[in-house]
Formats: structure tokens, C-alpha cells, sequence
């Protein structure tokens, strides 16, 4: 009587079964080749979506078949369990957000576990245990004795819905990158980490990075924004020759110079603007400004407005009067806060100086002479090149020779010179919130700023807090607030502001190689063992931010000697969204599809085997229930012709593939072999390789019943091998029930195809006539070009082909073609 299969049954056997036998355990070789396989941790928040699906289905598969092939593999997982969601969640529903977040994490390992997913838990870290966020805040520490920790005042992205600042990253056209609520400026005192120092760094090791996506790359080049140009020291008579300092690229245009703009935020406007008639106005422009995105501020479509501060700046080389202006599309975080105008070669300077009627100054003459000097400016600016009019010493001069010419008379001159700058900010990580890592500073009266002790971390979160959603939580705990001195001893208070979540999850992947250290974050050893990430898997929504940040904290524990790499992720693959009838899935759309409901009625296999099926890892999936029903029918296809065959190995078989189908099988399951190990381990085309699994299994139904068992049994094992990191509980189960077999089939060695295998014994050959195709012709495979000509001529289509023709020429190409000329 056959057995049916019965995926829910079985799935739950072999996931308690793995669990007790601690089958995923990393078992640490030496001898073994080490692959460390990472998916990028999920936040809990709840449940697992299509999305997480997919991600650790594509890292499993990987994983599993790593192991197969005779490496040492770490595949961990952990949780990205701080953040302001577990805090929006007390203020719903009264629930403390530990408890709420433990919980979440409870129920989604149960889904991952239901997934079939080979993770070593033993190796498990949540960012909100002490255990962990004791070594974020030691590392904090650690960036404070490098001097790349600091704290200022400065005007931040303020959320005013999350009741906390943004670093630039975060703030995402405007909008929080969390709520979607505009994003508004504040003028807070805060910690920053100097990214900025590693700019360059940062940029030019995009090149070490050759197993990542070209389209990440490119983001994060852009991000960091590298340009070369020269600063311009301007002077301010009134203020006593205080400098205001530029940064240009095109410092060969200094001498069309008519107006200045800063920032309104820029700390010299009220200073500019005291006791002038002006006063009023601007102070009410900036705060204004304010109010308003960096996005919205300088968008190229964005109206261009200003205010005149009633000042001067004095010109570095012509000594001239230069008007100062404020407009809101300068920033204050970008350069220094201040521009220098040249409307006659700028198109954004030009449209402002129109608008307020302000001098426009022609500096570069033509290369085109259809174009006047004596017209630019009227309808619009001069941005191509040319060479310098109006421009003292530097005319007749080419701009671009220019560029440097004028940057060194600056240097002389103590006014500037040649500079490269960033787009790239330094990374705001004060948080007003509570639940994340506290910063480990104490203010002392006495000491002034004073780093806790490593021996005393942690700084625990304390539990006495109110959580309202209208202030920083921690603020409303005296007990928390008020401390000693670790210098002086006298009384002092804590650090309130909780560090941005992005700091746990730049170190995360090198907590998991010692994740049961005591004494440090990780040892350098272990680090080193398993470092780097062989394959990181997960959103291309990280490239700037979490990929940023991690690259950024890798180097600098490199320089401080904990590493002996620079670089996190040898190699990045970003998976494509999970979509619904073409959209992406949302509650609000209606088109959600859930992972337990999948699972409780296909089993996890075959929402494994449907994800990997569907579309190429790095392009979107679209979900559909026919999808899903087919690739349940194939795994029954493959449960019956399995079942049907146990028999086979009740005793040792051998392989005689000595009759054309059992040679075309053999073949057969040779090319699989070849074609699912470098789909699924070289290119990652999942669904390629699935595709030739299918091919094998067509080609297993229709192997003739008086052909060779044994060839038979050999493809069947095979199959199920190559199935298993795909749909590893079924194949456990025909390994072991149906095959008898006393050993995991996920501790099998992968096969490795036979080259001689694949080499057919007949091949097709065209035979052509003055280069047409006249017929086709099976011959023995192998034969030399001599060999090949002399059977094609002597054959009866050949013979006939001819026909008496006088044969000029013949060109035979072995396997291929045999062309007559004949005339």
C-alpha cells in the first residue's frame, strides 16, 4: 500500500529531531574550508513575512549546500530588537517593550524553525540583552579613546512624531525613514561619530568589493559624494575681518563673484543682522527655514529665496564688496554653511540673482564664438568652457588651467587652496528614546564629561520609566539620572539619549563568531577565523545605511588593532521584493499572503521550493497561488516515484548503464550534477537549478521498467541529494524512511559529476551545400576533421546530395557541420 506524503507530519518529525541531534550546531574543523553565510537580521516586530521568507530560504539553501560540499559553515541568527517600535507599542498597549520584543522573538524563531532553516542558535544574540549591548556600549568607548566620538550642538533632523533625531541617512526625501512624517530642524547638543574621517576610505575600498552589486556600490559612492575644488577665505570688515570660509569647484570663476549666500542656520547671521533694519525679517526667514526639509530646500524644482543681511564680505583677491545674503538653499551641514554666487556660470545662482536683481559678472569668454561674451547673463548663464575674461593676471588663461592656477595664488596668499570634500556627514547616533543602548557617559560639575568605566558596563535600562511617546523616556527615572562620579566620587547624573540602532547592527555579524565571550565584544582569533562574510544576504534598502555603517565600524576596529580585515562582506546578494498581483504586499492593499497559512497548508518545502522557483534571487517575485500549487504537485511527483521504487535499495546495487536509456539517464544525472551544483554554489540561479531537477525527474518517469535498476537507483539518490538544501524535510525523509538510509542526507557528501559522463557517444551534425543547410546526419562522436569529411562523402546522404557535382572544397567542423563546395 503506498504512503502518501504528508509534509506536516513529517516536517514537525525531523525539526525535533534536528533540534535534539543539534544538527545545524557549527562544527569548527580545521581541516575544512571555512563559508560563513549571514542574512541580515530581522527586526522583531511580530511575524515573518514573504519578504524574511525568501531571504533566509535563498541563505539556507547556500548554507546547506556548503556543508554538503565539505566546508565548515556558520549560519547564525539573531535580532535587531531595539528600536522605537517596541516603544510605540507600550504606549499602545500598556505592554513593557522587553516583554513585548521577547515575545515577538519567541513566536518568529518558532516560524523560522517551522521553515526548516539550518540556523545554529547556539550562537543567538538579541541587541536588547544586557549580554550584548554591554559590548555596544564597551565599543562606543572604544570610538571615544580613537577620538572618533564627540559631542556638539548642532541644528539635527528632527522626527517630531518619533520624538527623537535623524541622521542625515535616515531621512529619506524628507521624510522619516520610519514614519513617513516630515522631518523638521532642532538645535541640540548630541554625540556624533566622525565617518567623515573615513571618507576617503570608504570610497576608494568600494573597489576590494567585487562580489557586490555594481548598483550598491554606485549608492554608497554617491552617498559619500567626493568632490575637488578649492576653499575661499571672504573676510567680514564689520566683524573684524571674521572669516567666512567657501568651498568651490570652480574656483575659476572667483572673479565673477557679486554675492554671497549662508545658510540660515549659519551661526554669523545674527551677528550679520544685529541692530540693522533687517533684523526682524531674516530671524523670522530662519525659522522658517527650519521648518522646512533639506530635501524640500533643495530640490531642483524648489523656488530660490532669500534675504538680504544688510553685510559685506570683503572678495580674497579684488578686495571688493561683496553682498551677504541668506537663502534657503544653502545648508548648513553641506560644505561650510556658505556659497559663493557667480550667476553668469552657475544655472541655480543665475535664476537667484535675477529674482533679487543682482550683479552678474562675466568671467569666462566662449570657446563657441556664436556665443557673445557680452549676452550671457541676459537670458541665461555660461556653464561650458572657455577661457578667462575680466579676471586680473588669469586672463586668456583656459578655466580649466585656471582652477589650479587660482587655487595656488589662495595658498600663497593664506585665503585658501586646492580641497576635496564630502557629501558624506558624520553620524549622528544620540537617540531620545528608551529602548536602545545607553550612551556610557556621566556629567560630572567637577569632571565635565567623563566616560564610565568599561569594568562597570553595563549601563543598565532601568525599569522605572514612563513611556508616553511625549518625552525621552529615561528622563523620568531619578534613579536612572542621578550617579556618582567615577573620578571624583561626587554626585553626578547619566547620559539620558540611548544610541541610534544602527551602531548594534554594524558589529552583529562579528559577535556571532564568539558569541559566548565574557571579556570582549569577540577575541581577534576568533574574528579572524571566520571573517569575512563569504555571502551577506538581504535588502538593497540597506546599501547606505546599515551597509555604510558596518563597513565604517569594520575599519575602524581594524586600526584599533581587533581585526585583521578592513572590509565586513566578501560577498553582498540583494534579493528582490515579494509582490502581489505586481504590488508589493500590505495590509492595506489587501494583498497579504501569510508564511503560516502557506506553511499549514503546502508544508515549508513547498513554499521554499516556490520562492527559489519563482524569479531569479535578485529580481521581485510575484506570489501566486497556481505557483504554489505546482511546485506542491512536484514534490508529490517526487514522493511517488520515490515510494513507488524503495525496493531498489533493499541490497547494495551497482550501475550498468549498458542500454541506450540507461546510458541516457546516467548522462542525464550527470549534467544535474554539474548544472545544480554551479546554479545553486557559483551563480545562485535557483530556479535554474530547480528547473534541471524537473528535467531529471521527467527523465526518471519515462526510464523504461526492463532498463537498468541499478543506473536507476543511482539517479534516485542523486535526486534526492540534490533536493535537500532545497526541501530539506522531505528529503530527510526519503533518505532515511523510504531509502532506509542511517545518516542525515544533509551529512552527505554533494556529488561531483563525471566529465566522461556527459560525453555523448552520437552527435547531430548539419551538412551543408555551398553553405546552405541541405540535411542533418547522426554520427559517432569524436571523429577528426579527416575522419568526419571522409564519412559525410561516403554516406548515402551525402552521395545523393552531391550527385555527380564536381566537389571543390570541403570544410568539416568535428561535432558540428560538414560544408561541400561543389561547382
Amino acid at each position: 500500500m503506498s504512503m502518501p506524503y504528508n509534509p506536516q507530519e513529517l516536517e514537525v518529525k525531523w525539526q525535533k529531531k534536528w533540534n535534539e541531534q543539534k544538527t545545524n550546531k557549527t562544527v569548527e574543523d580545521s581541516s575544512k574550508p571555512k563559508f560563513y553565510c549571514l542574512e541580515q537580521f530581522p527586526y522583531p516586530s511580530g511575524r515573518l513575512h514573504m519578504g524574511h521568507m525568501r531571504v533566509y530560504s535563498i541563505g539556507d539553501v547556500i548554507a546547506r549546500l556548503k556543508r554538503m560540499s565539505g566546508f565548515q559553515v556558520l549560519h547564525p541568527m539573531g535580532w535587531d530588537a531595539f528600536g522605537l517600535p517596541a516603544e510605540n507599542a507600550a504606549v499602545k498597549f500598556g505592554a513593557q517593550p522587553a516583554k513585548w520584543t521577547y515575545e515577538n522573538i519567541d513566536f518568529m524563531k518558532m516560524q523560522l524553525n517551522r521553515l526548516g532553516v539550518s540556523i545554529d542558535w547556539s550562537r543567538e544574540v538579541a541587541t536588547c540583552s544586557p549580554d550584548y549591548y554591554k559590548w555596544t556600549q564597551w565599543l562606543f568607548l572604544t570610538f571615544l579613546e580613537q577620538g572618533l566620538a564627540y559631542r556638539k550642538r548642532a541644528f539635527v533632523n528632527w522626527c517630531p512624531e518619533c520624538s527623537t533625531v535623524l541622521a542625515n541617512e535616515q531621512v529619506i526625501d524628507g521624510l522619516c525613514w520610519r514614519c513617513d512624517s516630515e522631518v523638521t530642524k532642532k538645535d541640540l547638543e548630541q554625540w556624533f561619530f566622525s565617518i567623515t574621517d573615513y571618507a576617503e576610505r570608504l570610497l576608494t575600498d568600494l573597489d576590494k568589493l567585487s562580489g557586490w552589486p555594481e548598483k550598491v556600490r554606485t549608492m554608497q559612492k554617491n552617498w559619500i559624494g567626493k568632490s575637488e575644488g578649492a576653499n575661499v577665505t571672504f573676510t567680514i570688515p564689520e566683524l573684524n575681518d571674521e572669516q567666512v570660509k567657501v568651498f568651490t569647484t570652480r574656483p575659476d570663476t572667483l572673479y565673477g563673484v557679486s554675492y554671497m549666500v549662508l545658510a540660515p542656520e549659519h551661526p554669523l547671521v545674527p551677528k550679520l543682522i544685529a541692530g540693522k533694519e533687517q533684523e526682524a525679517s531674516v530671524l523670522a526667514f530662519v525659522e522658517e527655514m527650519k521648518k522646512e526639509s533639506d530635501i524640500t530646500r533643495t530640490a531642483t524644482d524648489a523656488e530660490k529665496v532669500g534675504l538680504f543681511t544688510g553685510a559685506y564680505a570683503k572678495h580674497p583677491l579684488t578686495g571688493e564688496q561683496v553682498p551677504i545674503w541668506v537663502a534657503n538653499y544653502v545648508l548648513l551641514d553641506y560644505g561650510t554653511g556658505a556659497v559663493m554666487g557667480v550667476p553668469a556660470h552657475d544655472e541655480r545662482d543665475f535664476a537667484f540673482a535675477k529674482k533679487y536683481d543682482l550683479a552678474i559678472k562675466v568671467v569666462i569668454n566662449p570657446e563657441n564664438p556664436e556665443i557673445l561674451a557680452e549676452e550671457i547673463g541676459i537670458d541665461a548663464p555660461y556653464t561650458e568652457d572657455g577661457t578667462l575674461i575680466n579676471s586680473a593676471q588669469f586672463d586668456g588663461m583656459p578655466n580649466r588651467e585656471a582652477i589650479k592656477a587660482i587655487a595656488d595664488v589662495l595658498e600663497q596668499q593664506g585665503k585658501g587652496g586646492l580641497s576635496t570634500t564630502y557629501r558624506l556627514r558624520d553620524w549622528l547616533v544620540s537617540r531620545q528614546r528608551y529602548w536602545g543602548a545607553p550612551i556610557p557617559i556621566i556629567y560630572c560639575d567637577s569632571c565635565g564629561v567623563v566616560p564610565v568605566p568599561k569594568e562597570q558596563l553595563p549601563v543598565l535600562l532601568p525599569e522605572d520609566v514612563v513611556i508616553d511617546g511625549k518625552r525621552n523616556p529615561l528622563t523620568s527615572s531619578e534613579e536612572f539620572m542621578k550617579t556618582t562620579c567615577p573620578t571624583c566620587g561626587g554626585a553626578a547624573k547619566r547620559e539620558t539619549d540611548t544610541m541610534d540602532t544602527f551602531i548594534d547592527s554594524s558589529w552583529y555579524y562579528l559577535r556571532y563568531t564568539d558569541a559566548s565571550n565574557k571579556e570582549l565584544p569577540f577575541s581577534k582569533e576568533n574574528a579572524d577565523k571566520w571573517m569575512q562574510v563569504d555571502e551577506y544576504i538581504g535588502g538593497i534598502e540597506h546599501a547606505i545605511l546599515h551597509l555604510l555603517y558596518s563597513r565604517f565600524f569594520t575599519k575602524v576596529l581594524h586600526d584599533a588593532g581587533m581585526l585583521a580585515f578592513d572590509e565586513p562582506f566578501r560577498s553582498l546578494l540583494t534579493q528582490g521584493m515579494v509582490l502581489k498581483d505586481g504590488a508589493k504586499m500590505s495590509k492595506s492593499k489587501g494583498n497579504v499572503v501569510s508564511p503560516d497559512e502557506m506553511i499549514e497548508k503546502y508544508g515549508a518545502d513547498t513554499v521554499r521550493l516556490f520562492i527559489l522557483f519563482a524569479a531569479p534571487p535578485e529580481r521581485d517575485l510575484d506570489w501566486t497561488d497556481t505557483g504554489v500549487e505546482g511546485s506542491f504537485r512536484f514534490l508529490n511527483r517526487v514522493w511517488r516515484l520515490v515510494e513507488s521504487n524503495q525496493e531498489l535499495f533493499q541490497a547494495p546495487y551497482q550501475v550498468a548503464a549498458n542500454d541506450d536509456a540507461a546510458k541516457d539517464l546516467y548522462r542525464t544525472t550527470h549534467h544535474t550534477i554539474k548544472k545544480v551544483t554551479e546554479d545553486i554554489g557559483e551563480r545562485y540561479t535557483f530556479n535554474t537549478a530547480i528547473s534541471t531537477i524537473m528535467e531529471l525527474v521527467n527523465k526518471m518517469y519515462s526510464y523504461p521498467a526492463e532498463s537498468d535498476r541499478g543506473t536507476f537507483a543511482f539517479a534516485m539518490e542523486t535526486l534526492i541529494i540534490l533536493l535537500a538544501p532545497i526541501a530539506p524535510h522531505i528529503s530527510e525523509e526519503m533518505w532515511q524512511q523510504l531509502l532506509g538510509k542511517t545518516s542525515s542526507v544533509h551529512m552527505q557528501e554533494w556529488p561531483t559529476f563525471d566529465p566522461k559522463a556527459l560525453v555523448l557517444d552520437e552527435v547531430e551534425i548539419v551538412i551543408q551545400i555551398n553553405g546552405k543547410v541541405r540535411d542533418k546526419l547522426v554520427v559517432a562522436n569524436g571523429l577528426s576533421k579527416d575522419e568526419l569529411e571522409k564519412h559525410v562523402l561516403a554516406h548515402e546522404k551525402g552521395i545523393a546530395l552531391i550527385d555527380g557535382k564536381t566537389v571543390r572544397k570541403v570544410i568539416a567542423v568535428p561535432g558540428k557541420l560538414v560544408n561541400i563546395v561543389v561547382g
